[in-house]
């Protein structure tokens, strides 16, 4: 019998930024863990959000089912990729395989990623605070993408992950980086939902990296992908000057 041809296309450049729009863009995600008691499976949902190095975080409550599976199992899987009208299946959808990391409450990363969870879930500042509420962040291993129909690609836990030496001085300035640009460019972030084939709406920029910049209104996230990762301050600057908005093939 011969061997069956496979259905994995190779991994490039396109498929690489399809999967890391697909999950800097998500507002929330399927989570699937493994229930403590019992072995099973558990899936549940959760707001996500992104941490300066592109890995994505969530806010739970100690009273979940899925954060009791997490402190007792680190793996996590989650599903992102919003289907439209017509068949689910035909829409990009990524499941991306993590292993959680529990975040210190009074630690500099808590605080840069309190602010950036609030900036995209402005409505978890009612419970953000509380004392059973606390953040993982879930950084990938390997990611399986269904870019539609016969479009199915492997990647590795680095292909979604930001790594630039800016990292660190990007968050510390991000909010400065916002307001300067918007100073330059007020009309920037509709501008860029415009380029996105955005519908109308209030947008505003709710996140920045070395890799892109997010835009929000009212429940609609986007992402705008950088063509190569910039190194600092300066180039996060140059990139978004002179970036061409053009949505992603999803």
């Amino acid at each position: 019998m011969k061997d069956q041809a496979s259905v994995l296309r190779e991994t490039d450049g396109e498929a690489r930024k399809l999967a890391r729009t697909l999950l800097r863009s998500a507002r929330y995600a399927a989570i699937a863990v493994l229930d403590p008691e019992t072995g099973f499976p558990f899936a549940s949902r959760v707001l996500l959000g992104t941490d300066i190095d592109g890995v994505p975080v969530i806010l739970v409550s100690g009273l979940s089912t899925h954060t009791r599976a997490l402190d007792a199992d680190r793996r996590a899987s989650l599903l992102t990729g919003e289907p439209g009208k017509g068949d689910p299946l035909a829409y990009a959808r990524l499941t991306t395989q993590c292993l959680a990391e529990p975040v210190e409450r009074d630690s500099e990363m808590h605080a840069r990623i309190r602010s950036r969870f609030l900036n995209r879930h402005a409505k978890a500042k009612l419970y953000i605070d509380f004392p059973d509420f606390r953040f993982f962040r879930l950084v990938p291993r390997s990611a399986s993408l269904n870019g539609g129909f016969g479009r199915a690609y492997l990647l590795e836990g680095d292909d979604l992950t930001i790594r630039s030496p800016g990292n660190e001085a990007v968050a510390a300035k991000a909010d400065a980086i916002v307001q300067e640009l918007l100073a330059e460019r007020p009309d920037l972030a509709t501008t860029a939902a415009a380029g996105l084939k955005a519908g109308d709406g209030d947008w505003r920029i709710c996140g920045v990296d070395c890799a892109g910049f997010d835009l929000i209104s009212s429940d609609l996230l986007l992402r705008c992908e950088f063509d190569t990762v910039a190194q600092g301050v300066d180039d996060v600057h140059s990139h978004i000057r002179n970036i061409k908005y053009a949505i992603p093939e999803i």
